[in-house]
């Protein structure tokens, strides 16, 4: 027991010895230790591009309506066949110019030439019938002054002149409709524009009335916008719309030329007729959306992206002090407005943030409030308020909010 003695000592010893040691490395390791994540991430800022902040300042609002609708040349004609005849000739095509009064076509003028070459003869007979009665008339009446017939002789006499004179101006005026059927038989293009539609061919016999050719004049498109009841009250006469023309890259202006007085059936909505200014590549039946300009007045907006919904309440993420901080917002008309030169859907801002204030767009993504920002120069340039500040209502202050 007395040899074990020492050796108990010594490891004892030796254990304490190491701890010592242990506990001291321990200690430089945590003072040589770089600062906590949580005290960095208070010190350091999110650096925020212009593009993520907008400056609240008054701005050029303007209230707009959507409005739909397929594109229609105002003039178009349809060619006919006046007369029932067989297509001899048709030289245009799809997409080939016309001028108005342009001979495009023929049909075969043989039925009408023999239809004005019977109308001619019947209206020679009528004539000579008329001759006769003439004659008799003439004869009937000396008679009467030598007194060999008497007058009810005459007046049958003057009775029968005059039924020949008229078989014989009927007859003279089948002959000149028999005459302008011949004309008839040519193919002229009422108005100037491009031929959208061939619907016959040489060869076939076109009945009366038959449509053989479409011709739409591109010179002047209008747009058809199905407005509901309860819009078409703000429109007016020559509200300014801008569109956007499938196939189109750049947007076509026009005007509200005409809205019509009744509503559609079924549906109820007013027809809107918009005239499209003049552009190479408008075509009927192309499908158009844009907007119409109802209201334009000067008003502190922000984009409309900007605006985030909490619990039902409209807020924004503004930068005050190099913080973000939530503020709660009373919005009023909605409309369109021109941002860093770009034209986007805004709202106005009626309570809530003064003019000059920074707020950040939805492209920074969810940032919490409270979270240190540095904004560069061009973002954070600051804009004169035109009008008193608003009080800034907090977040737990619902109360604020509308």
């Amino acid at each position: 027991m007395k040899r074990r003695t020492p050796w108990v000592i010594a490891i004892v010893a030796l254990l304490v010895v190491g701890a010592l040691v242990l506990r001291t490395s321990k200690a430089r390791r945590a003072a040589s230790a770089p600062p906590a994540p949580a005290a960095a991430a208070s010190a350091a800022a999110i650096d925020l591009a212009p593009a993520d902040v907008v400056v609240v300042r008054p701005v050029e609002l303007v209230r707009t309506l959507t409005v739909s609708g397929g594109l229609k040349a105002v003039n178009t004609a349809v060619v006919k066949a006046k007369i029932s005849a067989e297509l001899k000739t048709l030289t245009v095509r799809e997409g080939d110019p016309v001028r108005a009064g342009q001979v495009i076509g023929q049909l075969d003028p043989l039925e009408a030439e023999l239809r004005v070459r019977q109308a001619t003869q019947t209206a020679q007979s009528a004539r000579a019938q008329l001759d006769i009665a003439q004659r008799t008339l003439d004869n009937n009446r000396a008679l009467v002054e030598q007194g060999f017939i008497s007058a009810t002789g005459l007046e049958t006499s003057v009775a029968n002149h005059a039924a020949a004179q008229a078989s014989y101006r009927a007859a003279v005026a089948a002959a000149d409709l028999a005459r302008k059927s011949v004309g008839d038989a040519r193919l002229v293009a009422p108005i100037a524009g491009i031929v959208s539609q061939r619907l016959a061919q040489p060869g076939e016999r076109v009945p009366l009335d038959g449509r053989i050719v479409e011709i739409v004049d591109l010179s002047r498109i209008e747009l058809e916008a199905a407005v509901a009841p309860e819009d078409v009250g703000s429109i007016a006469v020559g509200n300014v719309a801008r569109l956007q023309v499938d196939g189109l890259n750049d947007t076509v202006e026009g005007r509200v030329a005409r809205i019509n007085p009744s509503t559609q059936a079924g549906t109820r909505s007013v027809m809107v007729y918009l005239a499209l200014d003049s552009h190479p590549g408008l075509r009927q039946g192309l499908f158009a959306r844009g907007t119409i300009e109802l209201l334009r007045r000067q008003a502190l907006a922000v984009p409309l992206s900007v605006v985030r919904v909490e619990q039902s309440r409209p807020t924004v993420l503004a930068v005050e002090n190099g913080l973000v901080a939530q503020r709660l917002v009373t919005l009023g008309t909605r409309g369109e407005a021109a941002f860093a030169g770009t034209r986007e859907a805004a709202v106005e801002l009626l309570d809530g943030l003064a003019a000059g204030t920074p707020v950040l767009r939805s492209t920074v993504g969810t940032m919490r409030p409270g979270t240190r920002v540095a904004l560069s120069q061009a973002a954070a340039s600051p804009v004169a308020p035109t009008s008193p500040p608003a009080p800034a209502a907090s977040l737990p202050a619902a109360s604020a909010a509308r």
